[in-house]
């Protein structure tokens, strides 16, 4: 079944802040394999000009579709998510994201289309700081495997 095109353009508002640690960055960075010193060292960090240690570029993805995690599970949107997979992830910063930020994420449905067989359905996500600093936007973009028959 498709999924209801009517849900483009709704927006999610932010729910609990997520606060970041250095030892979710260090968990982050230990999961994906990086060993940068800047994800884990405090004094690397702060000689490269940062406050605390900084996450890799895609550690959004641990918090990012909490706001939007509302409406994946929405059953007017018509999501399977049984047969829902990863399709797609980008990231674009304004600035790096360091351990002792809370960040807010405003998450909006910008697209809805048949690919084939499947459904795709892109989340924005806009990442701020609990003050409005804006950090980044993410873009997720998930398939729902034969939801288009």
């Amino acid at each position: 079944m498709a999924l209801n095109r009517d849900f483009v353009g709704r927006t999610y508002p932010p729910g609990t802040p997520y606060e970041v640690s250095r030892v979710k960055i260090r968990e982050f960075a230990a999961a994906i394999g990086d060993h940068n010193p800047l994800y884990r060292d405090r004094q690397a960090a702060q000689a490269a000009g940062y406050p605390d240690v900084i996450a890799p570029p895609t550690f959004p993805i641990v918090f990012s579709l909490q706001s939007g995690g509302e409406a994946l599970v929405d059953p007017d949107l018509g999501l399977n998510l049984a047969m829902v997979v990863h399709g797609e992830q980008r990231f674009e910063y304004t600035r790096p994201i360091h351990a002792g930020d809370e960040l807010v994420t405003t998450a909006t449905i910008t697209d809805i289309r048949t690919a084939g067989r499947n459904e795709l359905l892109t989340v924005r996500s806009d990442v701020t700081t609990v003050d409005g600093e804006p950090v980044c936007v993410t873009y997720n973009t998930i398939v729902e495997r034969g939801g288009a028959v």
